[in-house]
């Protein structure tokens, strides 16, 4: 008997839990912020926090594909094991860096010399990461968990867990301020929250029972460590994107503006756009012919289409009530960044599209291919670096800024298209597993 057929309806009840779970998380960092912002010393606290999660993303980065390579690998208990050998390797390897700098001279190196903070700044970012350390391991856990409960199709239930985390982060500020101050505080209810939603998630995965002796083939643990480290890998030259092209505008003519600019609009597109990374989950769980695949890739062309149009919105007659009033950014900065703001309504389904290549890639067991194409991303940065410095050319830095960005993504969604296209026929329409 066939495999039903795909529709929009059922990508959409696994798709949008996904969605809210991305803005949810993204509240949280907000809480924590407005918390931080009511301190004496607030303006030391939220820059120490600030500059330890830059440190804690990149060098955590190596895990966030963890879900996707639960979603991929697990299909017995020997692969688990497996999984959960490489979850525990990359979260030990990140709380070791992140101690490192916490503990050890190494952290004034990167923090006093590479990132130029302010010593008092430097100080209370270290103070954090003396508690962020801990947080790769039940980070990790979660994407393993977040994993099983996706591959169910069960992505109402990772919402849950993170409205959960958002509830629980009120008590952790609450209490935390009988034993820390400044910057820590808000490490600790990080901290703190996320281990509660770790529970949360690990006691639904243990309720969704999948079936651990499915009569699939499942690869040994080096075949999955040789699947994982290049989405690893790949994961944390991602990171270097955003920090790649603030290094170029930040040293044009108007590099302050351009920089001021460029974190508004990155932070208006990664609650939009954002969540069209989480198409990769739903190629790898949901698609088991071409015609899903089609299916697929219409609705991604519908929901990006419609994340577009608001972006042109707020970049037009919607910009005083969204970037104004709601995000209380000024008049000046506001119209530097509209037209640069409105080019962006291509990225979604740039971001989309390459999402679902990524999907395929990681299906195929061809995840190489995603550690070259952010590689060729990163190199195509560090290529234009130093000719747009040096030219100076006439133009807003936030336009050469958003430039970069969206030829970047055109570069991997080319590269890996381009690759696809050269597999073998059979390959190329075969399903994800």
């Amino acid at each position: 008997m066939s495999e039903p057929r795909l529709g929009l309806k059922e990508i959409a009840i696994f798709f949008f839990p996904l969605l809210l779970n991305v803005q949810l998380m993204s509240v949280s960092h907000t809480i924590i912020n407005g918390a931080l912002a009511r301190l004496d010393d607030y303006v030391t606290a939220l820059a120490g926090m600030s500059v330890a999660l830059v440190i804690h993303l990149f060098i955590a980065s190596p895990s966030y594909q963890n879900h996707t390579v639960t979603i991929a690998m697990v299909r017995g208990r020997r692969s688990m094991r497996s999984v959960l050998i490489f979850v525990a390797l990359v979260a030990s390897y990140v709380a070791v860096m992140l101690a490192l700098i916490a503990f050890t001279p190494l952290g004034d190196l990167v923090l006093l010399k590479l990132l130029g903070a302010p010593p008092k700044v430097a100080r209370a970012a270290r103070e954090a990461l003396y508690i962020l350390a801990l947080l790769p391991f039940f980070t990790g856990f979660r994407g393993f968990c977040q994993g099983l409960i996706i591959q169910a199709r069960r992505t109402s239930l990772v919402s849950i867990a993170t409205g959960v985390r958002v509830g629980a982060l009120f008590g952790y500020l609450a209490l935390g301020r009988h034993w820390f101050a400044g910057a820590q505080l808000g490490a600790f209810a990080l901290v703190g929250c996320v281990m509660t939603e770790t529970i949360v998630i690990a006691i639904f995965a243990w309720r969704v029972h999948l079936p651990l002796e499915r009569g699939e083939t499942e690869k040994n643990t080096g075949e999955i460590l040789r699947y994982s480290f290049p989405l690893a890998y790949s994961s944390c030259l991602q990171q270097t994107i955003p920090l790649l092209i603030a290094s170029i505008i930040g040293r044009l003519a108007d590099g302050p503006l351009a920089l001021a600019a460029f974190g508004v609009i990155r932070g208006f597109l990664f609650l939009l756009a954002g969540p069209m990374r989480n198409l990769q989950q739903a190629y790898l769980t949901l698609v088991k012919s071409v015609t899903d695949y089609r299916t697929l890739i219409r609705f991604n062309l519908i929901v990006a289409s419609c994340l577009g149009l608001l972006v042109l919105l707020t970049a037009g007659p919607l910009n005083q009530l969204i970037l104004g009033r709601l995000l209380g950014v000024e008049t000046e900065l506001r119209d530097y960044l509209r037209l640069s703001l409105a080019a962006c309504a291509f990225f979604p389904l740039l971001y989309g599209a390459s999402n679902l290549l990524r999907g395929w890639f990681a299906g195929a067991h061809q995840t190489g291919q995603l550690g070259r194409s952010t590689l060729l991303k990163s190199s195509f940065l560090l290529l234009a670096w130093w000719p747009l410095v040096k030219l100076q050319l006439p133009v807003p830095g936030i336009a050469v800024g958003i430039g970069l960005l969206l030829g970047a993504e055109i570069l991997e969604a080319l590269y890996l298209r381009l690759q696809r296209r050269q597999q073998p026929e059979q390959l190329r329409h075969l399903a994800p597993f």
